[in-house]
């Protein structure tokens, strides 16, 4: 997921969005400790989206509150 794509969310749709991406990094992480994980590269990947939405939510709460 790019940056530019993340921006483009709602509040709401970023809180979906990373609740989905923290269950499939656990899925992953449960797969690895099985033995069982093919793509390896998708850890990874999904820690950089959690990022991403995260840092996303911050600067939309903090742009919020300078509003106000």
């Amino acid at each position: 997921m790019k940056a530019e794509d993340v921006r483009a969310l709602s509040p709401d749709q970023l809180s979906d969005e990373l609740l989905k991406l923290k269950k499939e990094q656990f899925n992953l992480r449960f797969q690895k400790a099985t033995g069982q994980q093919e793509n390896t590269a998708r850890t990874k990947e999904i820690r950089k989206d959690i990022a991403r939405i995260k840092t996303v939510q911050s600067a939309k709460r903090a742009a919020a509150a300078n509003v106000k």
